[in-house]
């Protein structure tokens, strides 16, 4: 038996049989001085044990850059330009690209033929890297991006053990503050509005939110809580929900400031007055917490800072100065409650 697999080989089976990170792998295909002699040396035996071919993006991403980063985000255009969070990332990965003259591709996928479309572009090596905004958890996208020899880092992250770099903020944190702070003021029945459960940062959100009120004492009652999915409408439907079935809540935590808004025009229509009859909390710290009426109490995520810190994290591997299965290639940003009149 010569050891060689009946199937294609992929970069984690090379990096697994050489006893060394993925990254490492990459390095040596596109040959960076940055490696060891004795790594160098186990990624060539593994290469020839297992017959792995490096595709040709991953042979020419070294010697041959695009100058070129894709920034992916799996919305619709409605949902983009709706939401602030979208725009402060793309400021602080553009602020952070431009210092490097690296261009930037924003690349909306909303299908499974878009996604097999932009996988083709790039193969065709198109591009030096990916960053990934609005992940979900069954996204395949992170696999594909890194099978095709490509560096790739997320913002937020599909799984609380995600193998792939991500620049995160404190998820849980906020739900914790949130409720910590509605509970300091009196308030005994908290609801949430969750995001779409089938992404990390809205179950972390909706974790932190049960850990607030178990840790303020609190009774635990499913029918508080009510999910959402990030927009204005998911806000107003889920608030309407709540309060059909939970009409003595006096508090309501909304993953997102945008569902925040909606949940606020259900509760004037209802004529609940905010934050007399019920105090409302919610997520980002955007422009619109700043401009509802009243003001609105928001948990502030670093987002431009996220970022940036996304595409430092991109440009130090396309350096070879760092990959995802090394140290620093998960960052958690701390978030912050800002206090205004609405709790």
């Amino acid at each position: 038996m010569s050891g060689r697999h009946s199937g294609r080989p992929t970069l984690e089976q090379v990096a697994a049989r050489a006893g060394v990170g993925r990254g490492t792998v990459s390095r040596v295909i596109n040959g960076s001085p940055r490696v060891s002699e004795q790594a160098r040396e186990a990624v060539e035996q593994a290469i020839e044990e297992l017959g792995y071919v490096p595709n040709q993006a991953a042979r020419t991403l070294a010697g041959s850059r695009t100058d070129a980063v894709a920034l992916v985000i799996p919305e619709t255009e409605a949902r983009l330009f709706a939401e602030p969070y979208f725009l402060d990332i793309i400021r602080g990965i553009s602020a952070e690209l431009g210092a490097s003259d690296k261009q930037l591709l924003l690349t909306l996928v909303r299908s499974e033929r878009e996604r097999e479309r932009f996988e083709q572009y790039l193969a065709a090596q198109r591009v030096d890297g990916v960053l990934l905004a609005s992940v979900h958890a069954d996204d395949p996208l992170p696999e594909r991006v890194r099978e095709l020899g490509l560096p790739v880092v997320l913002n937020g992250r599909r799984t609380a053990d995600e193998p792939a770099a991500y620049v995160d903020s404190d998820n849980a944190g906020a739900g914790r503050a949130a409720v910590a702070h509605l509970a300091g003021r009196g308030r005994r029945r908290i609801a949430t509005i969750t995001g779409p459960l089938d992404m990390y940062v809205a179950r972390a959100r909706l974790d932190g939110y049960r850990e607030g009120v178990a840790a303020a004492g609190l009774d635990a009652d499913e029918l508080l809580v009510a999910t959402g999915d990030f927009t204005e409408e998911g806000g107003r439907r889920a608030m309407r929900a709540l309060l059909d079935r939970a009409p003595d809540l006096d508090a309501v935590f909304a993953a997102s400031d945008v569902m925040a808004a909606g949940a606020r025009g259900v509760l004037r229509e209802a004529g609940r007055r905010v934050p007399d009859d019920v105090a409302l909390v919610g997520v980002d710290d955007s422009a619109v917490a700043r401009l509802m009426d009243p003001p609105l109490t928001s948990v502030r995520q670093p987002i431009e800072e996220m970022g940036r810190t996304m595409a430092r994290m991109l440009l130090r591997e396309l350096a070879g100065e760092a990959t995802a299965a090394e140290e620093g290639a998960h960052q958690v940003l701390p978030t912050e409650l800002v206090v205004r009149e609405s709790s």
